[in-house]
């Protein structure tokens, strides 16, 4: 057994042993068991990461077992090892075992930690055989594992009406893609005849100009067969259109936040595009597709982030937003750029949802930030973390010299939009700078509303129904309440994140999208398309070019600065005086209410239609109920027919007798 053997099964055993056999081994063993099983992932996997960034690695295949021979359908159980799947490992295995033990002081008063934790480890496990797939099937097999694992975890409080309703949503929303991505894996066979995704890869080219039939028309095959992938990637990631679910995904505990947002099933759909970036670089169509889709989903997301009060929610939607950063630079052609920006994002989204956690255990649970204020003086080292994660995600850093890691890897993106050939690039480009504007604006505001200003709390009912009242406490101006640092485990995960939070830009760059200093060499051993022209031509882009994020970072600093700490009443008159955008940026562009009406209400009609009018009205009618009717008709005629005298049954045999005859002798 290999290394990556280890890395890939050993979450899925301790899920097996902390699900299980939870009632025998009790939380403590569970917790202890799934937790060292993913820093033991964890540490096996920097080794192969650091390896290939050395070059002392070479990618290679390591075999499991065989899987399916069906006439011309056969394929393996493999797990592939190259650059690209030693990015992932390190990014799932790190922030998933930093989550596990957040974990143990986030969750420490459920009484339900063994399965929750076994959820953990079992999410980690099917994004862990996503990402090693060397086929589309075991890449589906994964594919459909996280969309499982996040059903389980989403409605984990499964008590909560509205945690189940998110859950259901989430799977539900994520089928449409998944329908995306099958009829697509089924026309790549078709094409290609194998699911490899090395053979597809290698045979791509030969492909090109080709066409088929489609719904009546005469298309090209490539074309289509991205599309239908893409789709797939929609769902996953949460692009325009398919995004519905994941804002509702707050409803998990805040530990599954950091997890689906930053580590695993989100990413599944950027991850997929970069494996089969070559397959879609013979797709101008499905490529300015990407670019479209994932700029416009940028936009809309940071939109919607701005006027957000739920500290979690915030988040989300700045997920949302990112991962349309990572979308238009695939359709872009900068596919290392992608995979960088999913690289970063991973510590500083996992630190402010992890952070953002820390927030609400401080405040009994109130997610709601203006009920906050001032919180920096009482939770001191979360408000560093999260500052930290804030000035990365709003890519603070100087030109030429360096910064946080956003700044790296979101600026790559929007270097790479304009010097990109793409039809759509300046789109992309215009898209990328106002979205890192609002990107600004929303982070500072969550945090001057949350760590400055005055303590809002005596305002929350929630949290002054949560705090024990005493004399003395009564006449306090915090209604006798003062957050709380929290323990020890959950400082360290965000302790270690935010250190990639600040340095994972800087230290990783040349290796993920310097052409000249490494890039080609690193991502020469993986099916990722580097496109070296790109790379080249992103470094030379005038200055004004490399300073327009960092302008609109500024501007978006400056203003919320302005709005929530010089004045007391500016997002009021604001919000007021433009009431039908901020009511459609507040309604999420009412996407909710439009699909309620076109598919929602109308699925509902058509199920109540062959509930009452087909299954009771018909087939419960004509069916058992109607049999039944028959039967007791029959049995009261029989019953009439039952007097008791011998008189009449002899009469009834003798009429009989006498019919019997008569048929005797008209038929002589």
């Amino acid at each position: 057994m290999t290394s990556i053997h280890i890395i890939v099964f050993l979450p899925l055993l301790a899920a097996l042993v902390a699900g299980l056999g939870q009632r025998f081994i009790g939380a403590l063993a569970a917790k202890t068991i799934t937790t060292a099983g993913l820093f033991t992932a964890a540490l096996l996997s920097w080794p192969i990461f650091i390896g290939f960034l050395s070059g002392t690695e070479t990618p290679y295949v390591a075999p499991v077992m065989q899987w399916v021979q069906s006439g011309d359908l056969t394929f393996d159980w493999e797990l592939r090892v190259d650059s690209l799947t030693a990015v992932m490992l390190v990014v799932i295995t790190t922030v998933s075992a930093l989550v596990h033990l957040y974990s143990w002081g986030y969750m420490e008063e459920d009484p339900d930690q063994p399965r929750f934790f076994a959820y953990l480890s079992l999410f980690t496990f099917a994004m862990l055989m996503l990402v090693t797939a060397n086929n589309l099937v075991q890449m589906f097999f994964g594919w459909e594992g996280v969309g499982l694992a996040s059903y389980l975890l989403i409605g984990f409080w499964y008590k909560k009406p509205s945690a189940n309703a998110a859950a259901i949503k989430a799977f539900v929303v994520n089928r449409v893609g998944d329908l995306g991505f099958m009829l697509g894996i089924f026309g790549v066979f078709w094409l290609f005849g194998t699911v490899s995704i090395p053979e597809i890869l290698a045979a791509a080219p030969e492909k090109v100009g080709s066409s088929i039939g489609f719904l009546g028309y005469r298309v090209d095959t490539m074309s289509l067969l991205c599309v239908l992938l893409f789709i797939g990637a929609m769902g996953k990631s949460a692009q325009l259109g398919l995004h519905t679910w994941l804002p509702d995904a707050m409803e998990g505990p805040t530990p599954v936040s950091a997890l689906i947002h930053a580590a695993t099933m989100v990413t599944a759909g950027v991850f997929m595009v970069c494996r089969l970036s070559p397959l879609f670089e013979t797709s101008q169509f499905a490529l300015n597709m990407i670019m479209i889709v994932g700029a416009t989903t940028a936009i809309f997301a940071a939109t919607v982030g701005l006027v957000q009060n739920d500290i979690k929610r915030v988040i989300a939607y700045s997920t949302c937003s990112q991962l349309g950063y990572m979308f238009f630079a695939a359709g872009a052609g900068a596919y290392s750029a992608a995979m960088f920006h999913l690289f970063t994002h991973a510590f500083f989204k996992a630190l402010l949802f992890l952070g953002a956690g820390s927030v609400i255990h401080a405040m009994h649970h109130e997610q709601d930030m203006r009920y906050y204020g001032g919180l920096r003086k009482h939770i001191p080292l979360t408000f560093w973390a999260m500052m930290a994660g804030t000035l990365a995600i709003t890519g603070v850093g100087i030109v030429g010299i360096g910064g946080f890691a956003g700044f790296h890897s979101k600026d790559a993106i929007i270097e790479a939009a304009y010097a990109s050939t793409s039809t759509y690039h300046m789109y992309g480009f215009a898209v990328g700078v106002i979205a890192a504007l609002l990107t600004s604006f929303y982070s500072w505001r969550l945090m001057f509303l949350t760590f400055f200003g005055k303590p809002r709390w005596i305002e929350s009912e929630h949290i002054q129904h949560s705090v024990h009242k005493t004399p003395e406490t009564a006449t306090d101006s915090t209604g006798g309440y003062h957050p709380h640092e929290s323990p020890w485990t959950m400082l360290v995960p965000l302790g270690v994140l935010a250190v990639g939070a600040v340095l994972a830009g800087y230290v990783f760059k040349y290796d993920f999208i310097y052409a000249e200093e490494g890039g080609t060499e690193f991502w020469a051993a993986s099916t990722l398309y580097f496109n070296t022209h790109l790379i080249h031509a992103m470094h030379e882009v005038p200055l004004w070019v490399k300073l327009a994020s960092t302008v609109a970072m500024m501007t978006g600093l400056v203003t919320a600065y302005l709005m929530y700490q010089r004045s007391d009443d500016a997002p009021q008159r604001l919000s007021a005086m433009f009431a039908p955008i901020y009511r459609f940026f507040l309604n999420k562009w009412y996407f909710d209410e439009l699909y309620n009406l076109i598919f929602i209400r109308p699925a509902f009609w058509f199920g109540r239609l062959f509930w009452k009018q087909g299954d009771v009205g018909i087939i419960d009618r004509f069916g058992p109920n109607g049999s039944a009717a028959v039967v007791a008709f029959g049995s009261r005629m029989a019953v009439r027919m039952q007097s008791g005298y011998l008189y009449s049954y002899a009469l009834v045999m003798l009429l009989g007798l006498v019919a019997a005859v008569s048929w005797m002798m008209v038929q002589a």
